[in-house]
């Protein structure tokens, strides 16, 4: 070998140890630094005429698993879902209050049992009224207050959704800049290390905002899709987009998250078609479409099932009675029908009209069975009228019921045959149109008595909107029915049982006339919601979906009679007895024989529709029990994904990880060799000198 050669061989041992011992030096400097990859020199054996001349030293590479790489940002996705599920039902529960608390639903509803027990009593002052009434308008107040606090959350889920799509805009942005810059790179044969680095960083923390799936490329660059398998990055920028204007069928008030090709500059490009609905797309972003889309909106809903059977069990009771003197004028709730409508009831209702003292001035019984079953709203005004015979009168108007007492002194009140009660859908007459409810919404408070061959009344133009979602929040099918296929009900069960809802179940009408959906073997576990409803039934004020009971009307519209709320003294209490004849006084201070209708109503189970029947009761500590377990199970999840986490990136650090003994260790065996290699030049170097001075 000649002393070029040596001198060659020991120039290049020593760039390979400065190299090496560079790498070394880095990996320690970053031993902090998480997710960060130690680095090698890729070093091999230099040949030359087939004989081995010294080191080629190689650009350094990272020391990677891209499987267990891809183990962290699965397990990141799962972790970032499941601390935001947590966090946002230890919120929820904490918006319910603590137990024992006298303002926590149960509370309210033992004070307000306690208070209609109270009525009963046979020495009750009027402040016992007045207490109750206190105890309804208490209890209506915390269910407004927990709906108004699990609106502010379903907003915070909302700017929440804005400001991840923000970040995952940020990391999509810098990872395609840093694929650009791999890309070019390795074609110039550089090391990508250090910005392999930095994208698996940024790939990392994007794997906690949304699930993902990352697909290595030969020319360096990865490929990233959501967990729904919406493409995120290829060799274009992608950009989400939110809010975005959609048709894709999302609850109202949801909107959509859309995808946009971007520009180099950042300028907004095209759709890609593809939109985020799903909190299937997993990470941060998909717990949080999870609470604003099922969670939250489930949790009002509840809340509107308790002040649905909150007002079905006292309007029942209140509707049964009257109060002492009767009012002038009875004025009903928007029922959402017309006076073509079927009248559906069956049975006789007691029409009275009393003076200021309780006197019966006037009485009719209305034999509705008698009207037949074809006989519309129209014929039982008729038939009320006949029978008053002026002393007071019916009208209908805007799906109002109104009954009026013509002497401004004297007062009507409705009760029921105790032989043949009037029935329609379970509900007494008065009860039904809401003649003399305690509690007034202008969402409908009672099923609707529909059957197959009633009108829809969707005008040309409406819609009415829905979907079904699997267990995971995955929209299933979605429709809109029109109600083009025919004027009937029984017309839109058709459109909807031949649409695409119909291959997870079958649409029909209750008992009590409200729409009920059977899944079938395939649509086990999904969930009906409503998209969206320009409905007006019949040009009433009334939506569809509200009166087939899809859509619960807001707690926050229900409140206190104004006149009672004011005066509970007005609270009806009193009843008519049966079979009073004209000139006897029938109603006094004294008649309190209403006041055990409240405690056995309270006591009942009212029809819910979809959610079966239950007492008030029941339903308050149904919502509850179910909040409470959510939020057990959600913290159990979070303890679990973030150990499975930690264990993920545990497993991947102990493979590409820094150990500092390990580095030290290679820095002493580098040393070594530079001060080996330093001896060979310092050796050959002698040479030289010596055949130099030979020369001379």
């Amino acid at each position: 070998m000649s002393l070029n050669s040596i001198l060659n061989s020991a120039m290049s041992g020593l760039a390979a140890s400065q190299a090496g011992m560079g790498a070394a030096s880095n990996n320690i400097a970053n031993v902090g630094t998480a997710g960060y990859a130690r680095e090698r020199v890729a070093l091999s054996a230099g040949v030359t005429g087939g004989r081995t001349n010294g080191v080629l030293v190689g650009e350094s590479q990272r020391i990677a698993d891209r499987f267990l790489e891809a183990a962290v940002y699965g397990r990141a996705a799962m972790s970032g879902r499941a601390d935001v599920t947590a966090g946002y039902l230890d919120q929820l529960q904490a918006a319910i209050g603590q137990p024992g608390s006298a303002a926590t639903l149960p509370a309210r509803l033992d004070a307000l049992t306690s208070s209609a027990i109270a009525m009963t009593a046979s020495s009750t002052s009027p402040e016992a009224a007045a207490v109750f009434v206190g105890d309804v308008s208490s209890m209506l107040e915390t269910l407004r207050q927990t709906d108004d606090d699990v609106a502010a959350l379903r907003a915070n889920a909302a700017a929440e959704i804005e400001d991840t799509v923000t970040r995952v805009n940020g990391l999509l942005t810098r990872i395609h800049d840093l694929n650009d810059n791999i890309a070019r790179s390795e074609g110039m044969g550089r090391s990508t290390a250090a910005l392999a680095s930095q994208r698996m960083s940024a790939i990392g923390d994007l794997g906690g905002l949304i699930g993902i799936t990352v697909r290595d490329q030969p020319d360096g660059r990865v490929t990233i899709d959501a967990a729904d398998g919406t493409v995120l990055l290829d060799r274009r920028l992608r950009q989400l987009t939110y809010p975005a204007a959609s048709g894709s069928g999302l609850q109202t008030g949801s909107p959509a998250i859309g995808v946009r090709f971007s520009g180099e500059a950042g300028e907004q490009g095209p759709s890609t078609g593809d939109v985020i609905v799903s909190p299937q797309v997993g990470g941060k972003l998909g717990g949080l479409l999870d609470m604003r889309d099922r969670a939250l909106p489930l949790f009002s809903e509840q809340l509107s099932i308790i002040g649905d059977a909150l007002a079905y069990s006292l309007n029942a009771a209140s509707n049964a009675a009257t109060a002492v003197p009767a009012p002038n004028v009875l004025a009903g709730r928007d029922t959402g029908l017309v006076t073509a409508d079927r009248l559906g009831f069956s049975g006789t209702a007691s029409l009275s009209v009393t003076d200021g003292a309780g006197t019966l001035v006037a009485a009719a019984s209305i034999d509705f069975s008698s009207l037949g079953p074809a006989a519309t709203i129209a014929d039982a005004l008729a038939a009320m009228n006949t029978g008053l015979g002026g002393a007071a009168t019916a009208s209908f108007s805007d799906g109002r019921f109104t009954l009026r007492a013509t002497a401004p002194g004297n007062g009507v009140s409705v009760a029921q045959d105790p032989a043949m009660p009037a029935v329609r859908a379970g509900m007494s007459f008065s009860h039904f149109f809401g003649l003399n409810d305690l509690i007034r919404s202008e969402a409908p408070l009672v099923p609707p008595g529909f059957q197959p061959s009633d009108a829809h009344g969707i005008a040309p133009g409406q819609s009415l909107g829905l979907e079904l979602r699997d267990g995971g929040g995955r929209i299933l099918a979605s429709q809109y029915v029109t109600g083009t296929s025919g004027p009937a009900l029984a017309d839109m069960l058709g459109e909807l049982n031949a649409g695409p809802l119909s291959r997870f179940g079958g649409f029909s009408l209750d008992e009590s006339g409200r729409l009920a959906f059977e899944p079938s073997a395939a649509g086990g576990g999904v969930t009906l919601a409503v998209t969206g409803d320009t409905t007006d039934r019949l040009g009433t004020g009334q939506s569809l979906s509200g009166l087939l009971g899809l859509a619960r009307g807001p707690v926050s519209s229900m409140s206190v009679r104004a006149d009672i709320a004011a005066t509970p003294a007005r609270l009806p209490l009193a009843r008519v007895p049966a079979g009073a004849v004209l000139g006897q006084t029938v109603i006094g201070a004294g008649n309190k024989q209403g006041a055990n209708a409240y405690v056995d109503q309270l006591a009942a189970p009212v029809a819910l529709g979809r959610y079966g029947s239950a007492t008030v009761g029941q339903a308050a500590a149904r919502l509850i029990s179910s909040a409470g377990a959510e939020a057990s199970r959600a913290e159990d999840a979070r303890a679990s994904a973030s150990a499975r986490l930690d264990d993920a990136v545990s497993r991947r650090d102990s493979f590409s990880g820094v150990n500092v003994d390990e580095e030290l260790a290679q820095l002493v065996i580098l040393q070594n060799s530079y001060s080996a290699a330093a001896r060979v030049v310092a050796t050959a170097n002698d040479m030289y000198d010596t055949l130099l001075n030979m020369m001379r």
